[in-house]
């Protein structure tokens, strides 16, 4: 089995030695990460791309370097487990394979947080506005208008917005416009908002300034609320990474208090080996649930 994975690990790096030397006058990394971006463009679903294109409009997304560093630290944890771990080099070097392969997941979970966080800003303008400019027009319609010429909105919000327009010119009523944002953003704001405007077109109010000025103070309470968990979630991002590295420390500790050479004859043991690789792997998925935890949709339902 070892001289199988010696072989795989020889030819990997033949192969690399042999696009070195058919591409002389260009990087490694330029090569490697040119590659990958054009078959991630041929290949990855459209709505991602749009969430990167926006992330790097915002200049969110993080550049050579920061990828770079990114694979350095996480390749190096990787190494430097799978050999104080198992004292080989092939099972080191296989644990840097797989680490390395799951940055592009987390890539895309931090770009989806941004794009959330981008998307939950817009809403937030967007209620608030429609609702100022209803206490002057006193017309729903007429405050989407409003606001989609005022240019305060950004895509893809202010291309919904005028496909609201459109939809309630065309049906002569606001109900398949407002299902139509409200199936797009699934935010309570914007569900409590519309709920309210449908009330008031439709059975109408007495006091519709109050009930407006209501909905905008609980509009500010549920946006203080969701910007004190991203808050929340940024200072247990951090404890929690900690908290994980160290878990991966606990074995390495051991190793010392049995001494170096007890600890070589108990890994010789399968099972024990086998339990060890299920630490590890059980300690990653802690940490990336983690990560899927922290990168979640903000505002939403």
């Amino acid at each position: 089995m070892d001289t199988l994975l010696e072989l795989v690990i020889l030819l990997g790096i033949a192969t690399f030695v042999l696009i070195l030397r058919r591409n002389p006058g260009e990087g490694v990394y330029k090569f490697v990460t040119g590659n990958a971006t054009r078959l991630y463009d041929k290949y990855a679903p459209y709505s991602f791309k749009l969430v990167r294109e926006k992330a790097i409009e915002l200049g969110q997304e993080y550049n050579a370097r920061q990828y770079l560093t990114q694979i350095i630290l996480i390749g190096g944890v990787a190494a430097l487990v799978g050999y104080f771990y198992f004292y080989s080099i092939i099972v080191a070097a296989i644990y840097v394979v797989i680490a390395i392969s799951f940055i592009p997941y987390l890539a895309y979970l931090r770009l989806q947080r941004v794009y959330s966080e981008y998307i939950f800003e817009q809403i937030q303008t967007y209620t608030t506005n429609v609702i100022m400019e209803f206490n002057t027009t006193q017309s729903f319609v007429k405050s989407l208008e409003g606001v989609r010429d005022s240019g305060i909105l950004e895509e893809p919000v202010v291309s919904d917005v005028r496909k609201m327009v459109e939809m309630s010119y065309q049906n002569g009523t606001i109900d398949e416009s407002i299902q139509f944002f409200n199936d797009k953003y699934p935010f309570y704001m914007v569900k409590n908002m519309h709920q309210l405007f449908l009330q008031i077109t439709k059975e109408g109010a007495r006091d519709s300034g109050q009930a407006l000025e209501n909905m905008s103070l609980d509009i500010d309470a549920l946006v203080e609320g969701v910007y004190r968990d991203q808050m929340d979630r940024k200072n247990f991002h951090g404890r929690f990474i900690r908290f994980g590295l160290i878990l991966y420390l606990l074995i390495i500790v051991l190793r010392f208090m049995l001494g170096e050479e007890n600890y070589i004859e108990l890994i010789e043991i399968w099972y024990v080996q086998l339990i060890l690789h299920a630490i590890v792997i059980i300690n990653s998925f802690f940490l990336i649930s983690g990560e899927k935890y922290y990168n979640e949709d903000v505002g939403v339902e």
